[in-house]
C-alpha cells in the first residue's frame, strides 16, 4: 500500500475551523473529497481542495499510482505560531488577539 502526503505550512485560518471540514472528508475516495469540498461554501473547503488536488498528482507524478483507487488515509491538522495583535480597551488598557494559524497534512494511499 502506498501513501503519499503534500503539506501546507502556516495556513491563515484557525485550526478549529479547519477541522470541521476536514472531518466531513476522512476516510472518503478523492473523487468524493473533491466533489464535498468544491461545494461546500468555507474558506477551510478552498484550501483543502488545493492541497488534495497536489497529493494527488503527487502520488500520480512520483509515485505512478492510479488516480481512481486513491483514498485519504489521514488528514490532521495541527495548530502553527499564531500572529499576536493587540486592541485597545477602555481606561487605556489593551487586550491581547491571537489570529491563528494551522499547518494541514493530507495523506492519500492506493
Amino acid at each position: 500500500m502506498h501513501e503519499v502526503s503534500a503539506k501546507l505550512s502556516d495556513a491563515r485560518l484557525s485550526p478549529q475551523k479547519a477541522r470541521l471540514v476536514a472531518n466531513q472528508v476522512r476516510g472518503l475516495s478523492v473523487d468524493k473529497a473533491l466533489n464535498i469540498l468544491a461545494f461546500s461554501p468555507k474558506k477551510a473547503a478552498r484550501v483543502l481542495k488545493k492541497l488534495l488536488g497536489s497529493a494527488i498528482a503527487n502520488a500520480e507524478h512520483n509515485q505512478g499510482l492510479d488516480v481512481d483507487s486513491l483514498s485519504i488515509a489521514r488528514i490532521f491538522v495541527d495548530e502553527a505560531p499564531g500572529f499576536k495583535r493587540s486592541s485597545p480597551r477602555a481606561k487605556g488598557r489593551g487586550n491581547r488577539i491571537v489570529k491563528r494559524n494551522c499547518h494541514i497534512t493530507i495523506v492519500v494511499a492506493a
